[in-house]
């Protein structure tokens, strides 16, 4: 039995081998490390891109055969059983506010009002984490609460690096227009050139650089992660974000391991009124790159923030834990620590003065959830 499973997933492999050999040149694959050999960073020896510390993607050792029959076989609860609850985002109210509305809209696809300004992060609204529609991580049954083609003008797209899971072809080739500005960390701008944007509307950035865009400041910060859309890695940057506005500041993390840049970046740029931080998609294996949610609460104390909302969780199957483990984990941590955490349902938003919303609506019975948004509306507290 053992032997015909194995034989299977080496069957998989092959086919897989196969599309990729056969889809090699297409678009949504993009062209990484655009002169990346011209570029002067500290970060980037011997044509490639690293991190300030030692970092494996993986430390799992033995059998990976056998690691990738465990991601196909497994039988934890990986994906919810109803389609999940989301609130329609008012598209004619989008930057009408002067102060601060943040709306996850799933995944790390943030969507931030801030002093008359529309800022989209790593915008991804394909139905799956993949360069193919028919294979790959498949987006949970949930009606997206903004639809790409209702998406209004958007004055900067901040993208944390090149995974497909965060820099979306499709998204991006739908935002060329309707965007001002696209910053990126360096070498990611090859992708958007070689999809059409304008290279007047990417700015590279290295780590510690700042930008402003009328009144926003915008930092690209380290982060502890890898980058690669094919099968060479590491040609292009990551990064973390700092948004700085006249009234309010949010660190955006992107994907990250844990590390002390945390506290660097705390200390120069913090305090922060919300840390948008990724809690899923994680692994023991994987924890150089990705943070467990104990950690990610950590990461929110060294930046000194005072509102912790949870991304990178309940929108796709990219690891071998429980759908809901990341946010139930996170919170118990958070309640240890004594740490505030946003937990708006995809379309709601986080509004200031007007309060953050805290409710368990993943615990929602699905005989209750009928269709998407019938769902009461969390309450709110103060943010």
């Amino acid at each position: 039995m053992k032997r015909t499973i194995q034989m299977t997933c080496c069957l998989v492999l092959i086919v897989l081998a196969s599309v990729l050999l056969f889809t090699s040149c297409a678009p949504q694959l993009g062209l990484a490390g655009r002169d990346a050999r011209l570029i002067s960073s500290s970060q980037f020896k011997d044509g490639k891109f690293f991190n300030t510390i030692e970092t494996r993607v993986s430390t799992a050792s033995g059998n990976r055969l056998g690691s990738l029959l465990e991601f196909f076989t497994d039988q934890q609860k990986r994906e919810p059983e109803a389609v999940l609850p989301s609130i329609p985002v008012a598209v004619e109210s989008i930057g009408a506010t002067n102060g601060l509305r943040l709306t996850w809209l799933g995944h790390s696809t943030c969507l931030i009002e801030m002093d008359g300004q529309v800022i989209l992060t790593d915008p991804t609204f394909s139905d799956r984490a993949s360069p193919f529609t028919f294979l790959g991580p498949k987006r949970f049954g949930t009606a997206l609460p903004l639809q790409l083609k209702d998406v209004p003008k958007v004055d900067i797209v901040l993208i944390s690096h090149d995974h497909y899971d965060h820099l979306d072809y499709r998204s991006i080739k739908a935002l060329i227009d309707k965007t001002s500005l696209f910053c990126v960390p360096l070498g990611v701008g090859g992708h958007l050139e070689y999809w059409g944007v304008p290279r007047n509307k990417i700015v590279e950035m290295d780590w510690w650089q700042e930008q402003s865009n009328k009144g926003i400041k915008l930092v690209a910060t380290p982060a502890r992660h890898f980058s690669g859309r094919w099968l060479v890695r590491d040609k292009t940057l990551w990064s973390s974000w700092v948004i700085q506005g006249q009234k309010h500041r949010i660190f955006f993390g992107g994907d990250s391991g844990y590390f002390d840049g945390f506290r660097s970046i705390g200390d120069k740029y913090g305090p922060f009124d919300l840390t948008l931080l990724e809690s899923g998609a994680y692994n023991e294996a994987w924890s150089e790159i990705h943070m467990m949610p104990e950690e990610t609460v950590q990461a929110h104390i060294d930046l000194k923030g005072k509102v912790l909302l949870p991304i990178h969780w309940g929108q796709f199957n990219l690891s071998l834990h429980n759908w809901t483990e990341p946010i139930e984990r996170l919170l118990a941590e958070a309640n240890r620590r004594d740490v505030s955490v946003a937990t708006p349902l995809m379309g709601q938003p986080v509004e200031d003065p007007l309060g953050i919303p805290y409710a368990a609506w993943w615990h929602i019975p699905k005989d209750k959830i009928a269709k998407t948004g019938d769902s009461e509306s969390p309450p709110m507290q103060r943010l």
